[in-house]
């Protein structure tokens, strides 16, 4: 069973430079169903989301060669199927990202039900409804979803109930090849949205409005190969900044590789528990907090505060001068974290999808288990400032989306190593 130990107390510096967004390049590896030929991909992040996402599309008949640890080319003229594998695409919530793709290319798709992390309800059905305002039918059998477009996608007005970044995803991908113009009202506006539209222009496709409440496409016959680099990883940077509030020394650590822009929210909550930060080029310089003020958090769709990030701001909160209320609206089972925390010495009361949470002196080491992706590395994270070891289990979350993760924060001079260790279950 591999862990991570983190020894706390050990003040960070340097710069730490982020990956390229998880949440952009599984989409964009999709988004490559969608032409024949080969695309290359650049900065994509050495994940295991990657590489689950380069196994399903080899499963369908794609070709991937790596050219190098960051840049992907894929080469989609031989597929054929548009059945995506169960055993992998059951794997992560990312898999439903096939289902556009495969509709625009050959107006049927055979995907099995999401798999990930364990957050709650899926909002599948946005998916779905607003794929069928665009001529798709669907039934459902021993965990498969069964799309078609008998008579062809043709371009419709969609408005979602919930600005789901899926399902907002998955309505251009198959509307840039229907026929018509497509209008998506309350669109997600996240910049990984805005990134697989830049993709799809290039690629020879007519998206207006990416990163607006209101997407409007105009389909398309045929698209083409194109090279394109992901955007850096905002959730990985932010991740890095909650780390340099809490333990950074007096010349403070400098995140770079992601745009600051896209952090908005996040900065501005921790200016308001008085952290001290500056934009620089391509990122942020932060400082070490003397102490945090108390604050409450709404997570929100983008603009809003990204329920990514509830996780990594809790353990500031934990450690503020007074009473702060986190309200968690995306995703139910969100909270897991906490109970972790709270093994640490956090004060933290759930109450329904709010956590009320008073602040204390400090934290210390505990044995924890990581309950998803975000809260994993939020661990780790508040290892760094407890007083003693941290022990962090089940870090294969971790590996989901943090691309080499031990090894950039012990570069920034954290004492936090990976190794492996008897599995109790097995004695």
């Amino acid at each position: 069973m591999d862990i991570i130990r983190v020894e706390g107390g050990h003040a960070l510096g340097g710069t730490v430079s982020v990956s390229g967004a998880k949440n952009s390049a599984l989409k964009l590896m999709a988004a490559t169903l969608l032409t024949c030929g080969r695309t290359t991909l650049t900065n994509v992040p050495d994940i295991a989301d990657v590489h689950v996402m380069g196994k399903v599309l080899k499963g369908i008949g794609a070709k991937i060669d790596v050219i190098d640890e960051h840049t992907l080319e894929i080469d989609t003229s031989a597929v054929d199927s548009w059945e995506a594998p169960y055993e992998l695409v059951a794997q992560m919530r990312a898999s439903t990202a096939v289902m556009g793709p495969l509709l625009g290319r050959f107006g049927r798709a055979k995907i099995a039900m999401p798999g990930g992390c364990n957050l709650g309800a899926r909002k599948i059905d946005l998916h779905i409804l607003g794929l069928e305002t665009l001529g798709v039918s669907f039934d459902t059998d021993h965990g498969y979803i069964h799309a078609r477009a008998t008579e062809g996608l043709v371009g419709s007005s969609v408005a979602l109930d919930f600005p789901s970044v899926g399902a907002t995803e998955n309505l251009i991908m198959a509307a840039v090849r229907a026929k018509g113009e497509t209008i998506i009202d309350n669109a997600a506006c996240e910049p990984e949205i805005t990134d697989l539209a830049t993709m799809l222009n290039e690629m020879g496709a007519c998206v207006r409005g990416a990163g607006t409440p209101v997407v409007t496409i105009e389909g398309v016959s045929e698209l083409h190969p194109v090279e394109h680099r992901v955007i850096g990883d905002r959730i990985e940077a932010g991740t890095f900044l909650v780390a340099g509030a809490l333990m950074a020394d007096a010349a403070g650590i400098e995140v770079v590789g992601f745009n600051p822009t896209h952090l908005g929210m996040v900065l501005k909550k921790l200016e308001l528990m008085g952290v001290s930060y500056r934009r620089c080029d391509h990122g942020v310089r932060i400082r070490r907090a003397s102490a945090f003020e108390p604050v409450d958090i709404q997570t929100l769709p983008y603009p809003g505060f990204p329920t990514d990030m509830q996780a990594q701001v809790m353990i500031l909160s934990a450690l503020a001068r007074g009473g702060s209320v986190i309200t968690e609206n995306i995703f139910e089972n969100r909270f897991m974290f906490a109970s972790e925390l709270v093994r640490m010495g956090a004060n933290i009361r759930i109450e329904s999808h709010h956590a009320v949470i008073h602040g204390v002196g400090n934290l210390s080491g505990a044995q924890v288990v990581a309950p998803d992706l975000r809260g994993g590395a939020a661990l780790v994270v508040a290892g760094l400032v407890a007083e003693g070891t941290t022990e962090v289990s089940s870090i294969h979350h971790i590996d989901r989306g943090y691309e080499h993760f031990t090894e950039k924060l012990a570069a920034l001079g954290a004492a936090v190593a990976r190794t492996t260790v008897p599995d109790p279950v097995e004695g």
